[in-house]
């Protein structure tokens, strides 16, 4: 075969595509050190600075709030402005985010400051999924974008790690620093990303062919040009009405309700992992020792999923996941009252299922949808689905008080089977397609 024939998508993975990834999922680093790091420095910053309950709460909420209306408007600017420019959009606010909480002095000015950073997470993540996605090999899509989710518990992980450091030798003052240690972070992201190349794709999506051919002359070699990047479809206006009478209106209630119905569960257990634990008689050490695990094995079901993403098929391993995880939610509320061991291996189990969800909330929006609408598709995904995981967030406190933990978990399972049956009708198959037949519409 020719190079003047060759698909770029069937091209060998190249130290172009590994930094081009290190760019992209250290967006997510960051979003998961970031957002961590308030669950380590809100109580001692409210103890110093005198907040109330009331603003304790809102600015724990506040970064979910930033990322709902980051995901929402950031999608229409990645596909506006295209995804080099916003690309730098996000290292740049969490910087001037970060710096600035160093001399916050009220709840008002925090508040205010945590919605920034939030804005800037929604911001990242359909500009460098995007991003990524149209540059990567057919066969390496899944994995990678997979790492998105991989990457941002690392972070959350650093997050717990520096922050208690910080705190145990800082002073007085201490946590002012570790809120500003993102900048660290943040200003490395932004140097990382300099010379990152405009995405071809989004280049002939907008009619700009001259500036696509250079790009991938430049990332590909000269021997490469237009012919080997695959005409994708028909232009279609850039707006969420248009996407839906254009004939992507179903995929985007998939991966609304799929992404929604994986991650409700997923924020409350996260959060509330201690008092869950507590509400099942897992105690003291037991209790310690549980919590650290559930979220070592998010990771793990996540490592595992980016590993048969490919064989197993995209369909298969959704309608997997929730089924299994499921399973175990419903067995929680069943053996509510078992031992700590079946209890841990029952939680454990839910941490490896839903990996696999997981990790396609970072896929499926970036497959289904054309050039001209998957940034948007990308951040509207991300913005409906903060809005299910901030009620989860919200309800499980209330419902374990007022409904009891069995019946908690049964809340959670029912969601879950929601999900299950949402992609056991809508979920595509697109493990073996180019990204122009994945988002063509049948």
């Amino acid at each position: 075969m020719t190079n003047q024939v060759r698909n770029i998508e069937d091209l060998p993975w190249s130290r172009f595509h590994r930094l081009l990834t290190w760019r992209s999922a250290g967006g997510s680093f960051v979003d998961g050190y970031v957002l961590s790091l308030i669950g380590i420095a809100l109580m001692p910053a409210s103890a110093a600075l005198g907040f109330d309950s009331f603003w304790e709460g809102m600015i724990a909420a506040s970064a979910l709030v930033g990322i709902f209306i980051g995901g929402l408007f950031g999608g229409w600017l990645t596909n506006r402005y295209g995804r080099r420019a916003i690309y730098y959009v996000g290292p740049i606010l969490f910087t001037v985010g970060s710096v600035a909480q160093y001399w916050v002095q009220d709840a008002q000015t925090l508040f205010l400051l945590r919605l920034l950073i939030g804005i800037a997470v929604g911001i990242e993540y359909p500009v460098s999924t995007s991003m990524l996605v149209e540059f990567l090999p057919k066969k390496e899509r899944g994995p990678k974008l997979g790492w998105f989710v991989i990457v941002w518990f690392i972070g959350a992980a650093v997050a717990y790690v520096v922050g208690e450091l910080i705190l145990r030798i800082g002073g007085q003052d201490a946590w002012r620093l570790v809120l500003a240690s993102t900048t660290v972070f943040s200003i490395a992201l932004l140097l990382l990303r300099i010379g990152t190349p405009e995405s071809a794709r989004w280049l002939l999506s907008k009619g700009r062919h001259s500036e696509a051919e250079q790009v991938i002359k430049k990332v590909y070699g000269h021997e490469f040009s237009l012919k080997n990047l695959p005409e994708e479809p028909q232009s279609v206006k850039v707006s969420f009405w248009s996407l839906v009478r254009a004939g992507y209106g179903r995929r985007m209630l998939f991966v609304s309700v799929f992404w929604t119905c994986s991650i409700v569960p997923i924020f409350a257990v996260y959060a509330f992992a201690p008092k869950v634990l507590q509400a099942l008689n897992i105690k003291d050490d037991w209790a310690s020792i549980g919590s650290v695990t559930i979220t070592a094995l998010f990771v793990v079901g996540c490592m595992v999923a980016t590993r048969v993403i490919n064989s197993l098929g995209r369909r298969n391993l959704l309608i997997g996941s929730f089924l299994l995880s499921g399973l175990a939610l419903f067995g929680l509320g069943i053996f509510h009252e078992g031992s700590p061991t079946v209890i841990l291996a029952l939680f454990g189990a839910y941490a490896v299922f839903i990996g696999g969800a997981q990790v396609l909330t970072m896929v499926y929006p970036n497959e289904l949808f054309p050039t001209e609408i998957r940034a948007q598709a990308m951040g509207l995904g991300t913005s409906i689905s903060r809005i299910g995981a901030a009620a989860g967030t919200y309800a499980v406190p209330v419902a374990l008080a007022d409904y009891g933990i069995a019946n908690t978990m049964y809340a959670a399972a029912a969601i879950t089977l929601v999900g299950l049956v949402a992609s056991w009708i809508m979920a595509p198959e697109t493990r073996s397609l180019s990204l122009q037949q994945a988002g063509a519409l049948d």
